[in-house]
């Protein structure tokens, strides 16, 4: 498990020059994306950030609270994917 943690990790580091997914930038540049370019992972995060308006700093504050071994992989991921990737203050 923490290997799988710490890939999720790394590789969520290597895209840190993207916009943070659910920030205002992610969300215009989604939206002037062609719908049919989008993964599945874009779809559910614009729905959850841009649509229905999702505090993403929020729930990244929830998760770090939160102790890591009750973390599910798709926590892990997500986590790494929307709280990691252009945040100064980590």
């Amino acid at each position: 498990m923490k290997m799988n943690l710490a890939f999720i990790i790394i590789s969520a580091l290597s895209l840190a020059a993207c916009d943070r997914v659910g920030s205002e930038a992610w969300c215009k540049k989604q939206k002037e994306t062609p719908a049919g370019e989008w993964t599945l992972d874009a779809t559910e995060s614009y729905a959850k950030y841009c649509v229905l308006g999702m505090d993403s700093e929020k729930w990244c504050k929830e998760m770090e609270k939160k102790d890591k071994g009750d973390w599910s992989a798709s926590e892990a991921t997500d986590y790494a994917k929307n709280c990691l990737i252009g945040r100064s203050d980590k």
